[in-house]
């Protein structure tokens, strides 16, 4: 190691900046993106040792995702193929019944899977809507999975709602740093977004909260990204990292491919930022090579979203899933976390 890393290794550990009486504020950007400029290999170490601390080396948790209500989305991400503001030939459809959810769950049980999440193409669930998916969360449960769900912006009383129903999770991501994200939507502001996860947590839910890379945005708004989700007090409990899958007919369908080492490094810095989350590797696994995805363990993850699609895009098919972790000696978790 060079003296230089060396004592930029050194700052970092002290890390992140005091906290203030007024606001804990752990991880300042320059402290992120100080890690993201370290080494690869050595920054891959340090995320692999943060890992180890924390949970099972070699064990990855098994989540499907399953959209019961799919386009028509009133919202304009311009990522996303089922906002209605694009033409990404994805048909607006009807909120699922309650037994082909609980079916589809039964079936991603039997595959491994240890959560089940539900994701809805909403601006925000109305209120004819609570009571399906409450009735949904309490079936899935019921079966003895962990339940999560995303339905857009939730005000206190949904909230609630979704927690007496027995929800353990809810999904609500800030997509990236808040100085890129009016680039990407312009429909629901940053703040919005932090509302609802300040409802989220009143309410007593654990939260699930991450974003997107490879959007066009630079290395300091991925830091600007990590430092916001990291910042949050607690950090979530479950961060999901997506890398852009560029649809047709979205906004974002040339966008320019982000390095994977890049990723990679996204991966590894969420993992020494939040050190007890479980990090996800989410959308875009379709995209990457085994050996991508075997770095991304390395770097942290230790959660996958597992089936055949992640809402409206592919994901790498269960069977490839298991001979990968088989080749990489990693078990799948068998307790839901």
């Amino acid at each position: 190691m060079s003296a230089t890393t060396a004592v930029l290794l050194s700052s970092i550990a002290r890390g992140a900046s005091r906290p203030s009486p007024h606001k804990p504020e752990r991880w300042r950007v320059a402290d992120v993106e100080a890690l993201f400029s370290l080494p690869f290999i050595d920054l891959l170490l340090r995320a692999q040792t943060v890992h180890r601390e924390n949970f099972e080396a070699n064990e990855v948790q098994l989540s499907t995702l399953l959209s019961i209500k799919t386009g028509g989305c009133p919202e304009d991400c311009g990522y996303c193929p089922q906002s209605a503001h694009h033409r990404a030939g994805v048909e607006a459809g009807q909120l699922m019944d309650v037994g082909a959810v609980v079916a589809a769950a039964r079936a991603a049980q039997a595959s491994g899977a240890t959560r089940f999440c539900m994701g809805a193409a909403w601006r925000s669930p109305k209120a004819r809507d609570m009571e399906k998916v409450a009735d949904m969360v309490r079936e899935v449960r019921a079966l003895g999975l962990e339940t999560c769900m995303t339905l857009g912006m939730l005000d206190a009383r949904q909230a609630h709602e979704l927690k007496e129903a027995g929800l353990d999770y809810y999904n609500h991501n800030l997509d990236s740093a808040p100085d890129f994200y009016g680039a990407i939507v312009t429909t629901r502001t940053y703040q919005e977004r932090l509302d609802t996860l300040a409802n989220v947590r009143d309410a007593g839910l654990r939260v699930c909260c991450g974003g997107i890379v490879g959007m066009g945005e630079s290395r300091l708004q991925r830091a600007g990204l990590v430092a916001q989700l990291a910042n949050q007090d607690p950090w979530p409990e479950s961060v999901p990292i997506n890398h852009l899958v560029p649809v047709p007919g979205t906004p974002l369908a040339d966008a320019e491919p982000i390095d994977p080492f890049e990723f990679v490094r996204t991966i590894a810095v969420a993992r020494i930022t939040m050190p007890t989350s479980m990090v996800r590797l989410s959308a875009g696994r379709e995209q990457m090579d085994d050996a991508v995805q075997a770095l991304c363990f390395m770097a942290g993850a230790n959660s996958i979203f597992y089936g055949d699609r992640l809402l409206t895009t592919a994901n790498p098919q269960a069977a490839r899933d298991m001979a990968l972790f088989d080749r990489l000696g990693l078990t799948k978790t068998q307790v839901a976390r």
